[in-house]
């Protein structure tokens, strides 16, 4: 069993911080193209963010030093790599999420979209040498059956897997997970392994996917203005997501953190369900309930 360290409290933390940014983007957000929508948050987070890196510095009268902050790691080509990888990741990611929730409900899309555990686990094997036990085994097949759980109606029992194979959404949710298990590992390695500060990463990531999605966001940009509280109040969600997600990822590994973080579906449902009243929220809760099972079992 894994310790109630401090990266798990981290990582529960970081889980209602991301359900609740899932809900408000569907329900206050809409009609803005995916790529302006991410470019737009995250420039606010960026700013939010940016005044901690300055008061790290010493009495506010020198800028932060980055070889202190371990800027000479992540310039290495190893730490580069790294970093790009990460960063290209966590925007497609993003992007791919918005997407699902933009075509789909979020009662449908977030279970499937964050059993991102199901792909962190065979990239820590292959380049981490993580070891899978009998009981991750069996998360990776609960979490899998919270997929056919959220596809299901009636009728045939093939039909979820039907509906998943040819649902746009399904397909953008997977997508999904897949590149959020990369930028998880990802983190992890730079965080431990690498030992990045905090105070560098989170600005690092946040100004990266900024970087990647502008030249995108600027072929359909659309004003902000009229939505610029929202955008200030969404970027600070964002940066105190980032924060309490990369204190979690320097605590746990990602086989850990990844799980306990991704239940904001549980949080993203309830609120879809609650608030937005969408349908079939009996049987979609069941699907979160099984995806919580089985990303708590991968933790064991």
């Amino acid at each position: 069993m894994f310790s109630l360290g401090p990266g798990v409290a981290y990582s529960v933390v970081a889980a209602f911080v991301w359900g609740t940014y899932i809900f408000v983007l569907k329900r206050y957000f809409r009609g803005y193209p995916g790529t302006v929508l991410t470019a737009g948050i995250n420039a606010a987070a960026v700013a939010w963010y940016l005044p901690l890196v300055t008061l790290r510095s010493r009495a506010l009268r020198t800028a932060p030093d980055p070889a202190s902050l371990g800027a000479a790691a992540l310039a290495d080509p190893f730490g580069t790599a790294v970093l790009v990888a990460t960063v290209l990741s966590t925007a497609a990611a993003f992007l791919a999420f918005l997407r699902a929730i933009d075509v789909g409900e979020v009662s449908y899309v977030a279970p499937i979209s964050k059993i991102v555990p199901v792909f962190v686990l065979p990239i820590e094997v292959l380049f981490l040498h993580q070891r899978l036990t009998p009981l991750q085994v069996a998360g990776v097949v609960v979490a899998t059956l919270a997929v056919y759980v959220a596809n299901y109606r009636s009728g045939p029992l093939l039909a979820p897997l039907r509906k998943a194979a040819s649902s746009r959404a399904a397909q953008l949710a997977l997508a999904s997970a897949a590149c959020y298990a990369i930028s998880d590992v990802g983190k992890r390695v730079v965080l431990q392994e690498l030992s990045v500060p905090l105070s560098l990463w989170v600005p690092t990531v946040l100004g990266g996917v900024l970087l990647v999605v502008l030249p995108l966001a600027a072929r359909e940009w659309v004003p902000l203005r009229g939505d610029l509280p929202k955008f200030v109040l969404a970027g600070a969600g964002v940066a105190l997501g980032e924060h309490v997600t990369a204190l979690a990822f320097s605590a746990a590994p990602a086989s850990v953190a990844s799980p306990i973080i991704n239940t904001q579906a549980v949080v993203a449902v309830v609120l879809g369900g609650l608030v937005l009243r969408e349908e079939a929220f009996g049987t979609r809760l069941v699907a979160a309930g099984l995806a919580v099972a089985g990303v708590g079992l991968i933790a064991v």
